[in-house]
């Protein structure tokens, strides 16, 4: 089969062989597409995976091959997540279920972007969910990706009536403003490049490129990569307000100390999603609640260098690479 692997400064494509259950319970599916996570594009960046791995997990596949207890057949199309919590340990009675040891070390083998994929039993009873028949292939791709959203919402912990502002309008802020939406809590949107303002704008949602100076939200939804975003965050959350970090930073910059002592706010946060997270992100996009058409740019397999190299140069706001054509 083909995969897209890591090879120092490039992602190539190559052959290998194609996995088998071999007795094992589980199934073999065969990946029709998968979305490019920030994730993915930060393991790539900062040389954090090794040469040879294949990234990718928001993947929609069809079942080829099972051995399972559970009801799915094969020729069932369906999406799944990757990580699985445990449920019981400490981090996961908490609620921090993206700390869970069994949770980093469950993953689908060998990544999303690769012709087949292994799924454990673990994942088809906990995470994998048949494909809504209104749903497009590219749309659900975005069970996992809201799934995370979802879940940061929840842990936001926000009441009716409160406004939240969202920085950084790539595909997951874009997310991100319609859950909370979802979730009944007003909001706006942020970010520096205008298209990215009228994507947002024409789901229903204000935004803007540069915020009123007065404008104060009872919580930041921080969805932006830039350091400079850190004092947008602080500017524009009110006194006993809430900052929800939702991404990581180049020079790893923190929130001033007294900032956070004398405006008694709250900084938390937020990974990967729970199951019950992941079930709710699939019924938001059956339901039509968030919507994701236009978001995607698609590129086949070989192409997906271009779709890293694109992405990084935000000529798109997300990759979709379809595997199987």
């Amino acid at each position: 089969m083909k995969i897209a692997v890591i090879d120092n400064n490039k992602i190539i494509t190559k052959e290998t062989d194609t996995p088998a259950l071999n007795n094992r319970t589980g199934a073999i599916v065969q990946v029709l597409g998968c979305g490019l996570c920030g994730s993915d594009i930060v393991k790539f960046v900062h040389k954090i995976s090794k040469n040879g791995t294949v990234l990718g997990h928001e993947i929609v596949a069809k079942i080829v091959d099972i051995n399972s207890h559970t009801n799915f057949q094969q020729g069932d199309v369906i999406v799944t997540s990757h990580h699985i919590p445990c449920g019981k340990c400490d981090f996961c009675k908490h609620g921090n279920v993206s700390m869970c040891e069994h949770f980093k070390k469950t993953n689908i083998i060998p990544g999303g972007f690769s012709e087949y994929v292994y799924l454990s039993e673990e994942h088809l009873e906990n995470v994998a969910h048949l494909k809504p028949e209104n749903l497009t292939e590219i749309e659900a791709s975005f069970y996992e990706p809201l799934g995370c959203c979802v879940r940061a919402v929840k842990r936001a912990n926000l009441l009716q009536g409160d406004t939240a502002l969202v920085i950084g309008l790539g595909s997951i802020g874009i997310l991100m403003a319609q859950a909370i939406k979802a979730y009944g809590i007003n909001v706006i949107g942020c970010d520096l490049i205008s298209e990215r303002v009228e994507f947002l704008k024409s789901l229903g949602i204000d935004a803007y490129q540069e915020l009123p100076q007065e404008f104060k939200a009872d919580c930041v939804f921080m969805t932006s990569g830039a350091d400079k975003a850190i004092d947008t965050a602080l500017n524009h959350v009110q006194n006993g307000g809430k900052i929800l970090v939702f991404s990581s930073t180049p020079k790893n910059s923190g929130y001033a100390n007294n900032e956070i002592y004398y405006k008694e706010l709250t900084v938390l946060g937020s990974y990967s999603p729970a199951p019950v997270d992941l079930k709710d992100s699939l019924n938001l996009l059956t339901e039509g609640k968030v919507k994701v058409s236009g978001i995607s740019t698609v590129y086949n397999l070989e192409d997906i260098e271009q779709a890293f190299e694109d992405t990084m140069s935000n000529k798109i706001m997300k990759a979709y690479i379809r595997v199987t054509r």
